[in-house]
């Protein structure tokens, strides 16, 4: 199973793995302070795109097609994470404010989506 959180709620024992998602640090968060099992950078938008959707030059739809395209060249790490969600629950952290259109929900809608072998 995967869920998605703001990295700036409380950590709970429901979450499972965490997998922090942005490509950069969250702002206010000390890394010490920051319950997450592992950092994966290479799933986050590229700095291009995330500045396109967050200066809204482009609209989610246009951010989410583009977003995909990007996740299409790294399917081996998307499965590696979706073989986590089918053995355990994994929460995609991010810091977003907007919690119905980021870039956490078009992952975790992509890792459902993927086969793993």
């Amino acid at each position: 199973m995967i869920q998605c959180k703001r990295v700036y709620d409380d950590a709970s024992h429901d979450d499972g793995y965490r997998i922090l998602v942005d490509r950069l640090w969250p702002r206010g968060v000390r890394k010490a302070d920051l319950a997450c099992d592992e950092w994966c950078k290479m799933l986050s938008p590229s700095t291009e795109l995330r500045k396109a959707f967050h200066g809204e030059m482009i609209d989610f739809d246009s951010f989410s097609e583009a977003y995909r395209q990007e996740l299409a060249q790294h399917e081996d790490e998307g499965r590696r994470i979706a073989a986590l969600a089918a053995k355990q629950r994994v929460t995609l952290l991010y810091g977003a404010k907007n919690t119905g259109q980021n870039h956490a929900l078009v992952l975790a809608d992509w890792l459902r989506h993927l086969k793993i072998s």
